[in-house]
This record gives structure tokens, C-alpha cells and sequence, in this order.
């Protein structure tokens, strides 16, 4: 299903994105509407999807050391039931923060966070030992953030304007 949006819709969620902690006046004041209209727009936005939620983003680092790392993981079987299982796994592992099954050589791809370098080696030593079908795993470890965003860029909210 293709969604389309007019001006004001793009707007708000570029807003939105960047000032999640925006008041529902400020938001309507900023893309010029009443409260009421505003308030309704939103509400669709969120009941499309469009909008998953609204959090903090929590500088883990500025508290604590950490280790981020980026995990390519190949799976013993590619039997659909042994992609589940290993996606359900994955699920329910805090230190997962973002899983990505992949088309190419690698199955999926996984950023890990851990304390440490051997807190991070505990967790793979896990996930060997916990019958999930990992057959061969590679390890990159981040040195240096770059860009680290999830705002989708204005060009291409652009591109759902119907």
C-alpha cells in the first residue's frame, strides 16, 4: 500500500523526527493549524504507521564504556523454520539492538553492544551454544562513530506526497 501525504503531513514528521519532545501546540503553531486539526493528523500519521513511537536516545557512552559491534552471521541451514528460530532468538537478546537478514553471502547482519570486548565474546559464546544454527559468525568492531541517525531525510519523505 503506497501512503500518501500532502505538505503539511511531511512536515510534521520531519518535525517530529528531529523534536519528538515538541508540544502538540508548538507542532500545529509550527505547521501553521489549529490544535484540533493538528491533532487529528497526527493521530492518522500514527494509525498508518508512519510514526513507530516516540523515545529518548540515551548516550549510553557518556555513562559507561561500552563495545558496539557489527556482526555478520551465517546460519548452518537455510530451511525457513531455522530462519525463524534464529530471529526469535535474536529477539529476545537485550544486547541486539538492530538485526538485518540480508540477500547475499552473509544471512544476517547485527549490531551488539556489550561492556566490553569479553562481555561481547560471552554473548557470541551464547549464541553457539544456544542450538540456533549459527554456523560461522564475522565480528567488526567500531572504533569511531561516524554518523550514527535514524531521521529519515526530507528528500525522501518528499517522495510520498500524492
Amino acid at each position: 500500500m503506497r501512503v500518501k501525504l500532502d505538505d503539511r503531513d511531511i512536515q510534521m514528521l520531519s518535525i517530529l523526527q528531529q523534536e519528538g519532545r515538541i508540544t502538540k501546540t508548538e507542532l500545529a503553531r509550527r505547521v501553521n493549524l489549529s490544535p484540533t486539526p493538528c491533532w487529528e493528523r497526527l493521530q492518522h500519521l500514527e494509525k498508518l504507521g508512519l510514526i513507530e513511537g516516540y523515545g529518548a536516545r540515551i548516550a549510553w557512552s557518556a555513562f559507561s564504556r561500552q563495545t558496539i559491534v557489527f556482526m555478520e552471521a551465517e546460519l548452518s541451514s537455510h530451511l525457513a523454520a531455522d530462519f525463524s528460530r534464529f530471529e526469535r532468538t535474536m529477539q529476545e537478546q537485550p544486547e541486539v539492538l538492530e538485526c538485518y537478514a540480508l540477500g547475499g553471502g552473509i544471512d544476517y547482519l547485527l549490531k551488539v553492544i556489550a561492556p566490553s570486548v569479553d562481555e561481547y565474546q560471552r554473548f557470541v559464546d551464547r549464541m553457539l551454544n544456544a542450538d540456533i544454527g549459527l554456523r560461522r559468525y564475522y565480528t567488526y568492531i567500531v572504533t569511531k562513530r561516524v554518523k550514527d541517525t535514524e531521521f529519515v531525510p526530507d528528500s525522501l519523505l518528499e517522495t510520498l506526497k500524492g
